[in-house]
């Protein structure tokens, strides 16, 4: 008998042996042990030696908090404006703003998502049968104490690490902390583990470790330590962050002594007050570098994708975990809980040959066997598809049978691994483990032990259906005498699987064609688990490639290269699961876990994206940055989907952002260089970029996009950027130098001069806004050429608002300023069509001669 097919005939959730004790919750068997007296449970409970663990579902407040406000990005605004604030210019400082913005989309959307995982991580408040002093009590999970005789039944949840004293037929699920999703049997004296689940039967055990000290605990204290999601968008941001970071300091000295030196030099500037313009204009140089539209407009498009993923039961616990699944390759896949439900489904009957039973006979006994009075999970599958007249497989008529005439029973019991029910007329129908069955029998028959392994190869759970025919009497005392007859025979075979969700295998042909490779992880037997892959066609029309994880090898590198073959693992452990995504990052893989178990914490928080299901462990939804509320899979592709989405759209947007990095800062140098007065206010910025770049942006970042996601980030909007921002930067720089000399202005000693040429300016800097933002808004047909034309015209109403206008410092162009205004747009949009194409051209050559090196 091999391992599978023993293992077919373990997988029912079998009822407790006889004799069975009470289901009810005031009835327990009578031992002769007493427990703990109530005082000893007193002092043990003052000595910290109660089932108390201090949980944490996710971040807390402090944190998220903590995390939102301060960043480099809200160091460098906040320091600008509180320079800009010093001068007493308050009408410069409203770019600050985007800090308390930018901040308060982030903290409410992470509040939001850590409310909705805490409601989901509360533990049932569970009450507990303990022994003290000779009696039966109840206690609350947090008053068990070391040392305590713990009564558990079937439903219960282990609060506690124990060891069992006495046992009446107890069998545990312990998927939550192996992966594996058979129940086991335990006997006197083994130890069973918090966090694994009574599924039938009875024991009393001696509670010997609890709270932080149980297993589930320790196993989780590394899945505690907190683990931002790494986000490629995020990145390449913080890369333009910290490099602008180097860059502002020492240019923002520069520009304050260049234009200290513009107005006359420190003693005149300290004496007259014009040092405050000057700290603006170098201000105004140093916000304009900073893209902080773009790091608000990144956080709002990631709030606003998890609230939608929210709308379809999908929790975002942080902002950047919507983007990471766009670029995700490997996704690895818990079988139980992902793929199957954990249930157990009839698929059909088989009869055997020479069988003297005709089918129809044999279903109604298959029912009758399984219509106990508690029947285990297997019996619960064949009443569902029988007795309900759903069509059950290959075997079942889908008419829906009734309860036989049943004289005497024997239930399954894990002791035996068999049920037998009697028929008035003396038949006499055994249901049970294969190998049980067949060893009892007088006749050898190894066709059905052959077709039962087969059967096993294939993932399904079998069992055997064998008759005897006996004497009337002997049939009507067979539940006073449970045995096997050794001439029964071999009538049909029973073919039960795992449940599979409906939704699995249409969503992993989605990732397939995505081209993301999914693997299945499990803890149970890799041949089973192959065979469940083959049903959801895991790698399309190719057979799944399977392997025992006990035969993996340790060094990561060789591990690497076993997994690029392999589709399928089983017998995994958890340390093995975090190996297997070590090992799949050191090829370059951005990987995706997917768990519920306790036993998936450590590989969901190695993994560049955890997603836990919503009836997960509490440790597990901790570190999983995507919690699957409803535990439904089908909900990844519209992660997958909004992730595309922002990444396709932000970097976009982006592109458009740092073409004002790229022109202010050019600017600015130019500004040190030569010590002409700064040809724009901080306010005449804030103008412009809501109109040509911040409201423009948060249209363009919301617009449907499922462009799959292609890694170079960063180095696509630098390629896009350098030539509009070039071109700003000499169209602005020209008009600067060129209009004072062509108009007459002395922008050095006359406040008006030195407002006309500002104002002039910002014109052009308005105009080449719009160049670059239909640039970007490409193709313009249709609702992006409208988009471009409204924000164009919202420009010019704007000059003739006079409170924008006096707000806003504008100037509405009259008398000579109108030919030198369109002169210098001309001229604007000259520089610019030569930047298209000289710019990309030099960016050619270098990356040409850096690719030679």
């Amino acid at each position: 008998m091999t391992s599978q097919a023993a293992s077919a005939g373990r997988a029912a959730s079998p009822a407790p042996a006889e004799p069975a004790p009470s289901a009810s919750a005031a009835a327990f068997p009578e031992v002769p042990e007493t427990g703990l007296t109530d005082a000893q449970a007193a002092e043990r409970a003052a000595q910290g030696q109660a089932n108390r663990v201090r949980t944490r579902s996710s971040r807390s407040v402090a944190e998220i908090v903590r995390a939102n406000v301060f960043t480099l990005f809200n160091g460098i605004i906040f320091a600008a404006m509180v320079m800009v604030l010093v001068t007493g210019s308050w009408r410069d400082a409203v770019f600050g703003f985007v800090i308390i913005i930018n901040t308060g989309i982030g903290i409410v959307t992470e509040l939001k998502a850590k409310r909705t995982l805490d409601r989901l991580s509360i533990l049932v408040a569970s009450r507990f049968t303990v022994r003290r002093g000779g009696r039966d009590v109840e206690v609350r999970h947090d008053e068990i104490v070391l040392g305590d005789l713990l009564w558990l039944r079937g439903g219960d949840q282990v609060p506690a690490d124990a060891r069992i004293v006495r046992t009446w037929g107890l069998e545990l699920d312990e998927s939550m902390l192996t992966g594996e999703s058979r129940t086991v049997r335990k006997g006197e004296g083994d130890q069973i583990y918090s966090g694994s689940t009574a599924v039938s039967g009875m024991a009393l055990a001696e509670v010997n470790a609890v709270g932080e000290h149980g297993y589930a605990a320790t196993l989780t204290v590394q899945a505690k330590v907190y683990k931002k999601t790494v986000s490629d968008l995020t990145r390449g941001i913080n890369t333009i962050l910290k490099f602008m970071t180097f860059l502002v300091v020492p240019l923002c000295v520069l520009l304050v002594w260049s234009q200290i030196r513009a107005v006359g030099g420190w003693d005149h500037a300290l004496a007259t007050g014009e040092w405050r313009a000057a700290v603006v204009s170098a201000v105004a140089g140093v916000v304009g570098m900073i893209p902080e539209g773009l790091v608000l407009l990144t956080s709002l498009n990631f709030a606003l994708a998890a609230m939608r993923l929210a709308r379809r039961q999908t929790l975002v616990q942080e902002l950047e975990s919507v983007e990471t699944l766009a670029r995700v390759d490997c996704l690895n896949l818990d079988k139980t809980g992902t793929i199957t439900d954990g249930g157990i489904a009839f698929d059909r009957i088989e009869m055997l040959p020479g069988a003297a039973t005709g089918e129809p006979e044999a279903l109604q006994a298959l029912y009758d066997l399984a219509n106990e009075e508690n029947p285990n999970g297997t019996g619960l599958a064949v009443l569902a598809a029988l007795g309900a007249g759903d069509d059950g497989g290959d075997g079942g008529d889908g008419a829906g049978l009734a309860p036989g005439d049943v004289s005497a029973r024997v239930p399954f019991s894990s002791a035996r691994k068999w049920s037998a029910v009697a028929r008035p007329d003396g038949t006499v129908w055994f249901m049970g483990a294969p190998e049980v069955l067949l060893s009892a029998l007088d006749a050898d028959r190894p066709d059905v032990l052959e077709r039962v392994n087969a059967h096993a190869a294939d993932g399904s759970r079998v069992l055997l259906v064998a008759r005897a025919d006996v004497s009337r009497s002997a049939a009507a005392s067979l539940a006073d005498a449970p045995g096997l007859n050794p001439h029964a025979r071999p009538e049909a075979l029973v073919l039960c699987s795992e449940r599979i969700r409906a939704d699995a295998e249409p969503t992993l042909a989605w990732f397939r064609e995505q081209g993301v490779r999914c693997r299945v992880i499990s803890g149970d037997n890799p041949v089973t688990v192959g065979a469940i892959a083959r049903r959801v066609r895991l790698t399309g029309d190719e057979p799944p490639v399977a392997m025992d994880a006990r035969d993996l090898p340790e060094d990561v590198d060789e591990l690497a290269r076993v997994l690029e073959n392999v589709d399928v693992l089983g017998r995994v452990l958890p340390d093995q699961k975090k190996a297997i995504v070590k090992a799949l990052h050191t090829q370059g893989h951005v990987v995706a876990m997917t768990g519920d178990g306790v036993n998936d914490a450590l590989a969901l928080k190695e993994a560049d994206l955890g997603i836990a299901m919503g009836n997960a462990a509490s440790a597990t939804k901790a570190v999983a940055q995507v919690v699957l509320v409803d535990s439904r899979f089908s909900h990844l592709p519209d992660v997958v989907a909004r992730g595309r989405q922002v990444m396709a759209n932000m970097e976009r947007v982006a592109s458009l952002f740092l073409v004002k990095t790229v022109y202010s800062a050019l600017i600015s140098l130019a500004v040190v260089l030569t010590q002409i007065p700064y040809p724009y206010l901080p306010r005449h910025i804030t103008y412009i970029g809501a109109l040509t770049i911040g409201m423009p942006a948060f249209i363009l970042a919301l617009a449907p996009n499922t462009r799959r996601y292609m890694p170079g980030f960063l180095r696509r909007v630098v390629h896009f950027a350098l030539p509009g921002g070039v071109a700003t930067a000499a169209s602005v720089l020209l008009a600067a130098y060129a209009l004072p000399r062509v108009m007459g202005w002395d922008v050095d000693a006359s406040d008006a001069d030195l407002a006309n040429l500002r104002a002039t300016c910002a014109i052009i800097l308005f105009v080449m806004g719009i160049f670059v933002l239909a640039r970007v808004a490409r193709p313009l047909n249709g609702w992006r050429g409208v988009l471009v034309a409204c924000f164009a015209a919202a420009g010019v109403i704007g000059l003739f608002i006079p409170f924008v206008r006096r707000f806003f410092a504008l100037v509405v162009p009259g008398g000579t300023l109108i030919p030198a205004t369109f002169v210098a747009m001309a001229g604007s949009a000259a520089v610019f069509l030569l930047c298209l194409w000289i710019v990309p051209m030099i960016w050619r050559i270098i990356a040409r001669m850096t690719a030679t090196r």
